[in-house]
């Protein structure tokens, strides 16, 4: 998909086209690139075109729903049209003159320039006016293409995958989390909210202390009361609350003041006794401000043409400064790690306060227990995770993602920082993970692609009140079945899920020592971070950065470096002194948050823009080689156990030159990118100012690939 022309989803219907469009290479003012049909229908943008030089270049990756040429509706970002060689952004509305090139950029960084100067005219009006009205225009639920496909699309083979992956829409799999991290003594799964009948927002099951009367939760409706997280092994608990309504009424701010001791009496005696309230929206960025940060963040992504990408690396650092992105994930980090203090060291229970429990909750929340829980550091765990926190807890997607472009103040890549933060921790500790950062890319790209109801949702009431399919007469008794994202062979096929897992992910704890899991930085992509507004008085920088390395930053890093932050004592002894100790890969892992540690997810972000990629590097790319090393040694042991012949062996001799012309050709960005070298200028990959001061073009060219590594970033 992506070059043909056939659909391939059922439900999707063709909207509108245009012939003779022209999709543009980034070249400065270039109109080459490949003649095709340029698409619009109720699931996606597309480009087909039968150019073979299209097929040449195509990634071995493949997404079987989503092609390379295709952008779900859901992932467009912005729309601009090219005026006398002036951009200008195209909102909703009527358009007085219709532009000679569409650009697009998407939710996963993707840009597409679509010339239509050779386009009929009333065909450039109909695709650009419908492109913008089926992307830009508000929308009912009913109405995305989530039910369009779950009311036709056969069901699909996927009850082995859901039953692994633990849905926690059940009594019994909450029984089985609270038997599985042994809090079922302490803990009761509550089912009082069966059918939504107390609160639409909390799901139908969930698990609160044992002493907590099923009549406090009907009270005031599931507010106030303490939601069980997850439990550690020395008993401590993590839990999450929501505030009571706001009221001015004198009795019933007496009636919560009532009800709030009854609870604080409940969970501050044996067996709960020490507990502690972290408020959220205190410690941490509001929403707003997050959204602030990742908008400017991800316009260092969106890059129109090549002159456009090494004009913007020469002030990379302070443009990576001032979005605050970076800074917002330490934060997370950090406040994921005091909460971990408070658990580990202190046996002390935690409770998470936030309006609605949804947002920074399921962050921190779900961050604590990637930390402490290996468990959640499987692939079926993490999963499994992701369904307790953020599914079944009721984060909103629909809104958080803009799913309806209802209100774009709404829109807060909430569920993006979490996986960003992870992404952190797996960079840092890749041995400690079963799954790999491509298996991260994925999920944060399968967030746009509305055929599976994991990230479509605002919470479990909303998904099960709208089972039914939508308003055609013959469909409308039909219950529908929403697929899940955890089937991941809708998909890719086996040969792609395998870089999913980490094959140098270890089962058994293995001590051995932090050092040997840093990798050196290849560009850039890091920096000392400045302190927030709200929060942070103190960095956590290590003693180590000595007046060399500051004097060779300049004044302006080296005051960045030393500036103060908010720790206290404790928090940085708990931080210094576990990392001073050997790592177990199967109990606790702290993430590194000084500043240059905290780094761009490099494979998501820049896998798009040629100039970014490195020729043969990467870990992915080195992990793809140890999967072919690990492949030939058991071929190899198949052949001498079945005595092969010598003619098979020279066959295979053959397989192994194409694998290795294959894997030359594969970029630090691999699997999402291949260097296509007809395209392809070497550049500097540290800031153009400081590189023609270091050395000649040709001579960094040559340089080992571990020294500017993207892929380990």
């Amino acid at each position: 998909m992506g070059t043909g022309g056939a659909f391939i989803n059922s439900g999707e219907q063709l909207l509108c086209e245009a012939n003779t469009v022209l999709k543009c290479t980034q070249d400065e003012s270039s109109q080459r690139g490949i003649v095709g049909r340029l698409i619009c229908t109720n699931f996606k943008v597309a480009f087909l075109t039968d150019d073979p030089k299209a097929k040449e270049n195509e990634p071995e990756f493949r997404n079987k729903v989503v092609g390379e040429n295709d952008i779900t509706l859901q992932c467009v970002d912005q729309i601009y049209g090219v005026y006398d060689e002036k951009k200008k952004s195209l909102l909703s509305g009527h358009i007085k003159k219709y532009p000679e090139k569409l650009i697009l950029y998407c939710k996963d960084f993707r840009v597409f320039h679509f010339c239509l100067k050779f386009t009929k005219e009333e065909e450039v009006k109909r695709i650009v006016s419908g492109i913008i009205h089926h992307i830009q225009s508000p929308k009912r639920l009913k109405r995305l293409f989530l039910f369009s496909y779950a009311a036709v699309a056969p069901n699909y083979i996927g009850i082995s995958t859901k039953c692994q992956t633990t849905m926690f829409d059940t009594i019994k799999d909450w029984r089985l989390e609270l038997e599985r991290v042994k809090a079922y003594m302490k803990y009761k799964v509550a089912s009082t909210n069966e059918c939504y009948e107390i609160c639409e927002n909390l799901p139908q099951y969930f698990v609160v202390p044992v002493a907590l009367p099923d009549g406090c939760i009907v009270e005031f409706k599931g507010k106030g009361i303490p939601l069980w997280c997850w439990s550690c092994p020395n008993g401590c608990a993590l839990m999450k609350m929501s505030p009571l309504p706001k009221e001015q009424d004198e009795g019933i701010l007496q009636q919560q003041k009532e009800f709030l001791d009854g609870i604080e009496k409940i969970i501050h005696r044996p067996p709960y006794e020490v507990t502690i309230y972290e408020d959220l929206s205190v410690n941490l960025p509001s929403l707003p401000e997050i959204q602030a940060a990742y908008n400017r963040f991800k316009q260092l992504f969106y890059i129109d043409n090549r002159t456009e990408y090494w004009d913007s690396d020469v002030k990379w650092f302070s443009a990576l400064e001032s979005c605050n992105w970076l800074e917002v994930i330490r934060q997370c980090l950090k406040k994921a790690i005091e909460v971990s203090q408070y658990l580990e060291v202190e046996n002390t229970n935690v409770v998470l306060k936030e309006e609605n429990t949804s947002d920074l909750c399921c962050v921190i929340s779900s961050l604590v227990q990637v930390m402490m829980d290996p468990y959640c550091r499987t692939k079926l765990g993490f999963q499994s995770l992701i369904q307790k926190e953020w599914v079944i807890g009721g984060h909103c997607f629909l809104d958080r993602c803009n799913h309806l472009r209802q209100n774009d103040k709404d829109e807060v890549p909430v569920f993006l920082l979490f996986l960003d933060c992870v992404w952190q921790l797996v960079q840092q500790y890749p041995i400690a993970f079963e799954f790999t950062e491509t298996y991260l890319t994925v999920l944060s790209d399968s967030v746009y692609i509305p055929i599976f109801s994991t990230f479509f949702f605002n919470s479990p009431f909303q998904k099960d009140t709208h089972h039914l399919a939508g308003e055609s007469q013959d469909i409308q008794s039909k219950s529908l079945s929403f697929h899940s994202v955890w089937n991941w062979s809708v998909q890719f096929d086996a040969k792609a899920q395998a870089l999913f897992h980490n094959p140098l992910y270890v089962s058994k704890t293995k001590p051995s020592t932090r050092n040997s899991t840093h990798q050196k930085h290849q560009r850039q992509l890091s920096l000392p971070l400045t302190q927030s507004k709200s929060t942070l008085k103190k960095v956590f920088f290590k003693e180590e950065t000595g007046p060399f390395i500051k004097n060779l930053l300049g004044k302006r890093i080296s005051k960045l470096i030393s500036s103060p932050d908010e720790a206290p004592d404790s928090s940085r002894w708990f931080y210094d002194s576990w990392h001073c100790k050997p790592l177990d890969l199967h109990g606790l892992i702290l993430p590194h948050i000084e500043g240059p540690e905290i780094r761009v997810w490099a494979q998501r972000c820049l896998r798009w823009i040629p100039e970014a990629q490195i020729l043969g590097g990467g870990t992915v790319s080195t992990m793809s080689k140890i999967f072919e090393m690990m492949d030939e040694l058991q071929i190899l042991q198949t052949k001498v156990e079945e005595k092969c012949s010598v003619y098979r062996s020279d066959s295979r001799r053959s397989d192994m030159v194409v694998k290795m012309r294959n894997a030359i050709r594969a970029s630090s960005l691999y699997p999402f990118a291949l260097l296509h070298r007809t395209s392809f200028k070497p550049k500097p990959v540290i800031p153009t100012s400081t590189w023609k001061g270091l050395e000649a073009e040709d001579d960094l060219a040559k340089r080992d690939d571990e020294s500017f590594d993207l892929g380990s970033l």
